[in-house]
């Protein structure tokens, strides 16, 4: 089993896809006005309008702009140079700024227009720092 793609599903379809083409300097394939992708080397961002949930059983399988579960991981190479091409844009949708994790990845975190978690992350060790590391 391979994970392939993840799926937003938003009321503004042209938000999302304008949002995260901002982000990724890339284009998103759009295939209806209702589905378009974000397609990299290793994983596909799917975004679906509202619209399609008939196709899996109605309005009640998922609701846009509700999620506070999930993050959207984009691995990047230096994400402090990331965060200052990207600050002004991103500036209401801050959670945190670059700040070194425990598990060893700088990361910058915030949320897309409906309210999704995007993180962006460079790796700086191969080790947890134990030091970063939460007591119990």
């Amino acid at each position: 089993m391979n994970l392939v793609s993840i799926r937003i599903i938003t009321a503004d379809v042209e938000a999302l896809i304008k949002f995260y083409e901002h982000i990724t300097k890339a284009t998103i394939k759009r295939f209806t006005p209702d589905f378009a992708e974000l397609q990299t080397k290793t994983a596909t961002l799917s975004i679906g309008s509202i619209n399609t949930l008939q196709f899996f059983g109605g309005d009640s399988v998922a609701q846009a702009a509700k999620n506070r579960t999930a993050i959207i991981d984009f691995k990047v190479v230096d994400v402090e140079k990331e965060y200052n091409r990207l600050a002004p844009f991103l500036e209401p949708f801050i959670v945190q700024k670059p700040t070194i994790m425990p598990w060893g990845n700088n990361s910058l975190l915030f949320r897309d227009p409906d309210g999704n978690l995007v993180n962006l992350f460079t790796p700086i060790t191969l080790k947890p720092n134990k030091k970063l590391a939460p007591t119990n």
